[in-house]
Parts: C-alpha cells; sequence; structure tokens
C-alpha cells in the first residue's frame, strides 16, 4: 500500500478550516485517502485527521511542513505530520503476567501490528524464554524499595537508548514516577484491569467482586502521574454473574485486557488519538 502522510491537527473551532486544509491539499495535487473531523460543542475545539498520500505530492515531509505552516498559524492550531512508512519505536514494560506482552508480540510478529519493538524491560526474570521466542531483546530490571530510583533510572536510560516512540505497559504493575510520566506525556500507554473510572488501582476484580458487579472491563489510557486517572483510549467490558468467582473474573478479565490494549495500541501507532486536556478524539 502506498504510503502516507497523517496531518492531524486541533484548533480553536471556526468557519474555513476544512476548506482551507482541503485547498492547500488539493492545489499542490494532493490525494486525501481518508479525512475525519469532529467539532466539540462543550469546548469549542475541532479536531481533524487527514491521510494524504505521499506519492501525490510534489515534495516530501519537510517541505510539507514548511508550506503549511502559515495555514496553521493563521487557525492557531496544534498540529502534526507524521509518515505513514516509518515505524514507530516500541518499548514494551511487564511484569508476572504475560498475556498482554504476548499477545502484543504476537501481533508484532505476525505484521499485524506496524511497529518496531525495540526491547522488553521486566521487574521479573520469568518472561524471558517467551521473548526470546520472538527475537526481542529481554531487559531484566528488578524493583524492590530499596532499589526503585536505580531501577527507574536503568529502565529511562533504555528507554533513551532504544530511542522509544512509545512505551507499552502490558500489565506492568509497578507505579511510574512522575518525571517519567511528564517526559514522555501521552507517549505512554498501560492497560488497567478494569473499567475505568471504577476500581483504581491494586486487585479491581477483587474489588469488583465485593461489589457484586455484573459487568467486568479494561481501560487502555494514557498514564499520568495520578494513578488511573489519564485520558481514556478505548475501553471493553464481559458480562458475568453471581456464580462467576474472583478466578473466574481474573481468567475472563484477560481477554478483555488484551482486545482493549491491542486496539489501543493500534489507534495510537496510526495516529488516530488526538488528546485534549483528559480526554481523548479517536478517529
Amino acid at each position: 500500500m502506498d504510503s502516507e502522510f497523517r496531518l492531524i491537527i486541533s484548533c480553536p473551532d471556526r468557519v474555513g478550516i476544512v476548506a482551507e486544509v482541503s485547498s492547500f491539499i488539493a492545489s499542490y495535487g494532493g490525494w486525501i485517502n481518508e479525512a475525519s473531523h469532529y467539532s466539540d460543542p462543550v469546548s469549542g475545539w475541532f479536531f481533524m485527521r487527514h491521510c494524504i498520500r505521499s506519492s501525490s505530492l510534489p515534495f516530501g515531509i519537510k517541505a510539507f511542513k514548511d508550506k503549511f505552516s502559515p495555514i496553521a498559524e493563521k487557525y492557531k492550531m496544534k498540529w502534526s505530520l507524521f509518515d505513514s512508512s516509518m515505524k514507530k519505536r516500541i518499548v514494551l514494560m511487564a511484569s508476572r503476567e504475560s498475556h498482554c506482552l504476548v499477545d502484543l508480540l504476537h501481533r508484532w510478529h505476525s505484521k499485524e501490528l506496524y511497529c518496531d519493538i525495540r526491547c522488553v524491560i521486566s521487574n521479573h526474570e520469568h518472561l524471558k524464554r517467551l521473548v526470546d521466542a520472538y527475537g526481542a531483546p529481554y531487559h531484566f530490571v528488578p524493583t524492590s524499595r530499596k532499589s526503585k530510583e536505580n531501577a527507574f533510572e536503568r529502565i529511562i536510560q533504555l528507554v533513551e537508548d532504544n530511542q522509544a516512540d512509545l512505551i507499552v505497559l502490558a500489565r506492568y504493575m509497578q507505579i511510574l514516577p512522575g518525571d517519567i510520566c511528564d517526559t514522555y506525556q501521552n507517549r505512554i500507554i498501560n492497560i488497567h484491569h478494569s473499567f475505568l473510572p471504577s476500581f483504581v488501582g491494586a486487585k479491581p476484580y477483587h474489588q469488583a467482586s465485593e461489589r457484586g458487579v455484573k459487568l467486568i472491563g479494561a481501560t487502555c489510557h494514557y498514564v499520568t502521574e495520578a494513578l488511573d486517572a489519564g485520558p481514556i483510549i478505548d475501553q471493553d467490558v464481559m458480562r458475568i454473574t453471581h456464580h462467576n468467582t474472583v478466578e473466574d473474573m481474573i481468567r475472563l478479565g484477560r481477554d478483555v485486557e488484551k482486545l482493549v490494549l491491542a486496539r489501543g495500541v493500534r489507534s495510537h501507532l496510526e495516529d488516530r488519538v488526538l488528546v485534549h486536556g483528559n480526554k481523548t478524539i479517536v478517529f
């Protein structure tokens, strides 16, 4: 498939934005493969994602940015331009549970996810053989109360060495320091095994069982310093009954977790997620 330039825009809403952007692309013979727009009546902001066939334009991504800048300034846009042929570099992190990690590795290995998984970081050693089977480098970085500061220094070094565009917490059961969350704002994705905002924190299935819920779920969200409170990318649920034990809920929940995390990561890789405040628009 022909590569694309993905133009991502958010700005104060007003008349003429779509017309001006489309006219700019058309003036250079640009072919729009996909166009998505949303006008938020509450915030008064406008959101746009255009996919332009790169071969239809007479210039590359740098010239596109230079030529588009005056329009962006005119409409006070927050905007980005991505080349779909450039794989985003991902660092995966996991703890004891393997289901989300292996699911993402399989989707990557089968080319279902277009990305470059640079390495896996874990605070446990037992996942190494699974990761080795997929050919991804594995780094064991133990974390204890006494060693956490040094551990996260090592993690940051690994992330920087691998030039990660995205960090995915595939059931990594440690709270990241605030400085990491700030440095990689909207570039750290977590899967929480609950339908947020319900049952934040540890053992959400136990909390759900005690509450007697009839639906359990999972939430894929960006990580912020506030625990399990970042912008939500994707969610899903599964129906349960009073017959289901906590162990049943954990088993059933794993399927939801894998699916929700994979969808959220795919949306990010395809530049479909626009963050506005603590909410997302997902095209």
